[in-house]
């Protein structure tokens, strides 16, 4: 395992659930009922954990 780090994985779950949870609150504001809040949620979760993903490996192939 060279240069294994530690904080990438950190990161990647820390911005998925922040996604989560800041997109079912506001969802929830904006009149949604729970359910369809934490559904919008889970995808918007999934999309950020990607475009995350992403960003770190474009950065680490060059």
């Amino acid at each position: 395992m060279r240069r294994y780090s530690v904080w990438r994985p950190i990161m990647l779950i820390a911005v998925a659930l922040l996604t989560n949870s800041l997109v079912t609150n506001l969802a929830g504001v904006f009149g949604m009922t729970p359910e369809s809040a934490s559904s919008l949620g889970v995808v918007a979760m999934i999309i950020a954990g990607l475009i995350t993903y992403n960003r770190m490996m474009k950065s680490r192939r060059k």
